[in-house]
């Protein structure tokens, strides 16, 4: 596969955002760029970003290759506020006034339906993408989506959770000493549209592929989500919009059960960030797009199971 960028050393990225409590722009930036060590702690809205960037080797901080070098946000005082405290030098009015200047876009909003508008213009452009969970939320988007990555696009989604190292002993199959797998269970804060991914993606390397059906006998903040699995395993979520933190994966087997906690975010951050940049510079998927897909329709099973009073929504 070849590159999708000209100079893999020096790739010059734009951000966009921000959503209700999503502070990535700020967080995301810093990674890449590092961070005003005096203001972040005392000005950044969002308490858990300087939390875990201030445990880190500062002066190690950055991805190599790679540069934030614009930011739009749909207030400009966000933007604004995101380049001082994340050191990004170009604040912008318009999302299209880095065509032409940037080598590659992050949308680091976490709104699917959201998410065909804000990529068209880039899409439009050629420009490779990065758009933060969920990619979509609805069938009509992910048709959409589908078709750009048959037609060759070079886009990109996830959530973090992927990434955890806390999990990764678990992935793809390591799963011999637990016996039979029987039940995964796991729970998120906020709303399903927008954090069941974040649940979703976090088992699915435990998992794998295969999930035949979803129920969702909640409500809009309160999630109550069974996924069956063709192995013959459950998996239940939960979504609850006040849930209090992220808590522990508990994986339960006919020999052996355990729980999985999980913490350290910005290790999963920046791995998803680097997993980006080298898409960008060899081509090579870190995962299969139809992983993406799969994810995406259970995003879309439990909200239509919802929808439909806890209605069993085969995966089509």
């Amino acid at each position: 596969m070849a590159a999708f960028v000209k100079d893999p050393e020096h790739i010059r990225l734009g951000i966009i955002g921000m959503t209700e409590g999503n502070g990535h722009p700020y967080s995301w930036s810093a990674m890449f760029n590092k961070f005003d060590r005096e203001r972040m702690a005392a000005e950044c809205p969002f308490p858990a970003i300087p939390a875990y960037l201030y445990l880190q080797d500062y002066e190690t901080m950055g991805i190599p290759g790679a540069h934030m070098d614009y930011v739009y946000c749909d207030n400009r005082s966000d933007a604004e506020h995101v380049s001082k405290l994340s050191l990004v030098p170009n604040v912008i009015d318009k999302p299209e006034e880095m065509i032409g200047k940037v080598d590659a876009v992050i949308i680091a909003t976490d709104i699917g339906s959201e998410h065909v508008r804000r990529a068209k213009p880039f899409i439009e452009a050629g420009i490779p993408l990065f758009i933060d969970k969920p990619l979509c939320d609805n069938r009509d988007d992910l048709a959409y989506f589908t078709k750009l990555f048959e037609d060759g696009y070079p886009l990109l989604s996830s959530s973090s959770m992927r990434y955890c190292k806390e999990t990764e002993p678990f992935h793809h199959g390591k799963l011999r000493e637990f016996g039979e797998l029987r039940l995964i269970q796991y729970g998120m804060p906020k709303k399903w549209e927008t954090y069941g991914i974040h649940s979703l993606e976090a088992i699915y390397p435990i998992t794998g592929p295969g999930f035949v059906s979803v129920v969702n006998t909640g409500s809009y903040k309160r999630n109550i989500v069974h996924l069956k699995h063709r192995d013959g395993f459950d998996v239940l979520l939960t979504g609850i919009y006040d849930y209090g933190n992220l808590g522990g994966i508990f994986i339960g087997g006919t020999k052996r059960t355990t729980k999985i906690e999980i913490g350290d975010s910005y290790n999963s951050f920046r791995n998803q960030l680097v997993a980006f940049v080298n898409f960008l510079c060899t081509g090579l998927r870190p995962f299969p797009w139809t992983e993406t897909v799969e994810l995406m329709k259970l995003v879309i099973a439990g909200i239509e199971s919802r929808e439909q009073h806890g209605a069993e929504i085969a995966i089509w």
